[in-house]
């Protein structure tokens, strides 16, 4: 996947950033991190407590206190270490929870330039599964690094006590696993980062084929699309893999340092102990300590491994961060808000001299496009495919920007809008009519939610939606599939004009509404185009001029340029190209 970002300072360390998910839920793991440290506390005092009770039952004393102690220490542990165990993974549960609202509301406020860079699949993989690994991160690295990296100080610090000869020889054998767990660790970034964008294409791959699931099966495509679904996962599996040799080799070593630590410490005791230099109690007190130290080295080599999964999941998290956004900021930036005379009233549309490409690499879609749409009445674009009709309605959303040029809504330059002002005023029905999942009545009213059910009805009746309505074994609270599969391409259609008139616009954007419309419905919502028209304003883009006849202006397009703007009758005589697509669609004689 492509992801754009914006080029400004360098992304912050990937600690820096979690500490700002962290920030809202310190509290929770403030305290989850005193109960790991009073568990460890209980643990510490176990092996001090041993050596009392040997040395009660050697000197014959009575050891029920120590008995009595031990048990205690025991239950303490269990129980603190039960709780700090909950209290810290519900506080990674609220830390991821926080990731995934900021990296949603990121992704929702796009701009559609980014969008058309992206993979949907992958964006998905970061929002779901490179979040899930800040849980981890939480617990293992930021609160793991910190009990385990204390416990490991204290249970060194009381090795210390017992014997400091024993304490050098066990600290040798740590800063050698130490500097091989150092070189292991930037290879585990590496391997992790792979292993997450490899999770990513899959996830790409696989969205690409249910997105298009009919037409891969109209196709035969199946097999086709299985192997390359198939591969990806391949590719993910084997870029875990390594992820996963990395991890194991850091843990492994950890582990052999214990071992390495414990056999050196028995050699070495059991010399001290055969010259009277230590006593058998302190010997198994420090063997209890070599033993204990196995839980905060695991925690310490752990969290240091989770923190490179984590920090390469947060790598990727930055990277949809910084792509660029829209936001209202410029308008505030570039011009005061002006009020609005009257903001029902139907708005105005002007392009100065427009020049627009998608992307630095392709060519210009517009070739300085000037047209101006005067408030109310009908205004169709027409003309062949390519010719820059629907980027008019992008460029009016502001779902993209000029590259020269203006666009005004109602003599204010769309720069000059805040975005949710300028979109309120717009109803938009776009070329493909998206349906989302959910309910009919959750689609009609997607646009307009404070809709009552009088102006819900109105719109149904208007749309000839009514008679669908009646059939559907719920009404408006029928559920009508992923993207509308229940129903029809007109019946969509149908629903997203619907959507845009309950949003009572001031400029209606129609593209291509009409398209898999049969005879009688289209003619009806061609009446209801003519009524919404003398109310607002409405942009239509046609390849059927029988709908747009009887509009008030035409502007005809052709790679990029006005080419000509008049209404059927005078362009049938004006426009040569207009002539010509009324000729083959047996319009020349309608005057």
């Amino acid at each position: 996947m492509t992801v754009e970002a914006n080029e400004q300072e360098p992304d912050p360390p990937a600690w820096r950033v979690l500490l700002g998910y962290v920030r809202p839920h310190r509290g929770a793991l403030a305290l989850g991190a005193l109960l790991s440290l009073a568990t460890t506390a209980t643990g510490l005092a176990l092996p001090l407590v041993a050596q009392r009770l040997i040395s009660d039952l050697s000197e014959d004393r009575a050891i029920s206190s120590a008995l009595v102690l031990m048990t205690f220490l025991v239950a303490a542990n269990a129980v603190l270490g039960a709780l700090g165990s909950y209290t810290l993974q519900r506080a990674a549960e609220s830390v991821v929870l926080t990731a995934r609202r900021s990296l949603t509301s990121t992704m929702l406020r796009l701009r559609i330039s980014a969008m058309d860079a992206s993979e949907p699949g992958d964006l998905l993989a970061r929002a779901t599964s490179d979040t899930t690994l800040l849980r981890a991160m939480t617990t293992n690295s930021l609160v793991g690094m910190s009990t385990g990296g204390l416990a490991m100080v204290a249970t060194l610090v009381a090795m210390g006590t017992v014997d400091l000869p024993l304490l050098g020889v066990t600290l040798l054998v740590l800063v050698v696993a130490a500097v091989i767990i150092g070189v292991i660790v930037p290879a585990i970034q590496r391997a992790s980062r792979s292993a997450q964008e490899s999770m990513g294409q899959m996830g790409a791959a696989l969205e690409r084929v249910l997105g298009a699931m009919r037409t891969v099966k109209a196709s035969g495509a199946e097999a086709r699309e299985e192997r390359a679904v198939h591969e990806a996962a391949r590719e993910s599996w084997r870029q875990s893999l390594r992820a996963a040799k990395w991890q194991a080799l850091a843990g492994n070593t950890a582990g052999l340092s214990i071992q390495a630590a414990f056999i050196t410490v028995l050699a070495v005791g059991g010399a001290r102990v055969a010259t009277g230099s230590i006593e058998v109690g302190a010997l198994v007190a420090f063997l209890l300590y070599v033993f204990y130290l196995i839980s905060p080295i695991a925690q310490v080599a752990e969290a240091v491994s989770q923190y490179q999964v984590g920090a390469a999941a947060i790598g990727r998290i930055l990277q949809v961060r910084r792509m660029p956004t829209e936001s209202v900021e410029p308008a505030l930036a570039r011009a005061p808000a002006r009020v609005v005379a009257n903001a029902t009233a139907p708005a105005s549309v002007t392009f100065e001299d427009v020049r627009f490409r998608y992307g630095p690499e392709l060519p210009y879609v517009h070739h300085g496009v000037t047209f101006t749409v005067p408030p109310r009445g009908l205004t169709a674009f027409v003309g062949p495919s390519g010719a820059g009709k629907t980027t008019i309605f992008s460029l009016i959303e502001r779902f993209y920007d000029p590259d020269a040029g203006r666009v005004l809504v109602d003599g204010r330059e769309v720069h000059d809008w805040e975005l949710p002002e300028l979109r309120a005023a717009i109803g938009y029905v776009e070329q493909d009519a998206p349906v989302l999942s959910g309910t009919l009545r959750e689609n009609l009213l997607f646009g307009a939610p404070e809709a009552s059910e009088e102006a819900l009805a109105e719109a149904l009746r208007t749309t000839r939606l009514d008679d669908l309505v009646a059939r559907l074994p719920e009404g408006v609270d029928t559920v009508v599939g992923h993207r509308g599969t229940k129903l029809s391409g007109g019946e969509r259609q149908r629903v997203a004009i619907a959507r845009a008139l309950l949003r009572r616009p001031r400029l209606l954007l129609l593209d291509e509404a009409t398209s898999q419309l049969d005879a009688v419905n289209e003619a009806a919502l061609r009446d209801t185009v003519a009524d919404a028209a003398r109310d607002t304003t409405v942009l239509v883009v046609a390849h059927r001029l029988s709908t747009v006849t009887a509009a008030d202006r035409i502007v005809v397009m052709d790679a990029g340029r006005v080419e000509a703007v008049g209404t059927h009758a005078e362009l049938v005589g004006l426009s040569p190209l207009y002539a010509e697509l009324a000729a083959t669609q047996f319009l020349a004689e309608v005057h």
